[in-house]
């Protein structure tokens, strides 16, 4: 017989910006790596003989937990992928729901009908799934192995491994597996038996996933705000009228005065920016309502690395909700395939509120500066991998 323990990876940047992340490379959260802590205690007595993980760097840094502490070897296969999402990587799932919503409603459902352009099918998650944890128990008889998978997969090679079809009744059973849950499986000449499925006894609410959010949660009558992003156009009035709405509500919140108030300055700038790459400017929206908008300065930092943020803005409908980490994402994707390895933005010292939520997501005061009525600090994230905590 092999024990197997089939563990899904730490929070990552897909969970908490809302983006479709299935083999789009993502990187950990800080408070994935609050996950991967707690998980390496759970595991600090267990005794493991192998570890194996997908390719991804989530999965391998998660999978960190139990092989550095226990000296063993990492193993990892792509069979143990996430399932391909193809042109729907890295897209938001709200924008997805707009403009495939029948394909997203296959999703939701698990639907074996479900099949995203260039991207995978459930039957076929299914059989990859399941031929790669059985070849594993073949190749450990008699052993305790630590496995280090996706969401998905999990839950659909789980349901392989149940006998569950595709049915909305059989997949509900199944329910959803938080970060770094835990399922203990025992496999004996190819027939599995589930032991327990999807654990999360070792996090607290606090650094737990799946407590924050309220997708996943049947009649509950708190809806997430998934956000979805639309192209910016200064040179139409009503986006043009809706940008200085923006600068202008923000400025007289945070100070109370608009004495050196440049708006005329503020617009001039993001219409330069804007000619030069029309991405620089884009608008977050709530359904079918305007919730913010993202400003970003690509020609600023170049040579550096880094990319600038000049302004991200949510309505006063949104604040205090959760939403604004997405536009933190959709700045990350902007600047991610610009070779960009950190982000940068500059924020009153006033601004307690924003002070606060920067630094809960990963940003960190490197410097400062004068601004209009004090001091300006400057801020920084990263965003590449050269500062990660990389598998060895």
């Amino acid at each position: 017989m092999t024990t197997l323990y089939l563990i899904r990876h730490a929070e990552a940047e897909g969970n908490l910006y809302r983006r479709i992340h299935g083999q789009y490379d993502s990187l950990i959260t800080d408070n994935g790596y609050r996950q991967i802590q707690a998980l390496e205690q759970r595991f600090a007595d267990t005794p493991i003989d192998a570890v194996y993980s997908s390719d991804l760097f989530r999965t391998m840094t998660t999978a960190r937990a139990i092989y550095v502490p226990k000296g063993l070897p990492l193993q990892t296969r792509a069979d143990l992928r996430e399932m391909g999402m193809g042109e729907w990587e890295d897209r938001t799932w709200a924008g997805i729901d707009r403009t495939d919503h029948q394909q997203m409603a296959l999703f939701s459902a698990g639907s074996p009908d479900f099949h995203p352009p260039g991207g995978e099918t459930f039957p076929e998650i299914r059989r990859r799934g399941t031929a790669a944890i059985l070849d594993i128990a073949a190749k450990h008889p008699n052993q305790t192995v630590a496995v280090f998978s996706h969401g998905t997969l999990i839950r659909n090679t789980l349901a392989a491994f149940l006998g569950y079809g595709y049915t909305s009744e059989e997949m509900h059973k199944m329910g959803h597996s938080d970060n770094t849950a835990v399922t203990l499986l025992e496999i004996t000449d190819g027939k599995v038996n589930i032991i327990y499925m999807n654990d999360n006894s070792h996090l607290s609410p606090a650094i737990s996933t799946l407590a924050q959010q309220h997708w996943w949660k049947k009649n509950d009558q708190k809806a997430d705000v998934n956000l979805w992003f639309a192209p910016f156009d200064l040179t139409q009035e009503a986006d043009r009228a809706f940008y200085q709405t923006c600068r202008e509500e923000a400025w007289q919140t945070l100070y109370g005065r608009l004495d050196r108030y440049d708006g005329a300055g503020f617009l001039e700038e993001a219409y330069q920016n804007w000619q030069a790459d029309p991405k620089s400017l884009t608008l977050a929206m709530a359904g079918r309502h305007r919730a913010g908008l993202l400003q970003l300065d690509p020609r600023r930092g170049d040579r550096e690395k880094k990319g600038y943020i000049s302004f991200l803005y949510l309505t006063p409908q949104q604040r205090h909700n959760g939403v604004g980490v997405q536009l933190i994402g959709k700045a990350v994707s902007l600047y991610r395939p610009l070779g960009r390895e950190d982000l940068q933005l500059s924020c009153s010292e006033a601004n307690q509120p924003a002070l606060s939520f920067y630094e809960k997501y990963g940003f960190r005061r490197t410097g400062s500066a004068a601004g209009a009525y004090g001091t300006l600090y400057e801020l920084e994230k990263p965003i590449g991998y050269h500062n990660q905590a990389v598998p060895v």
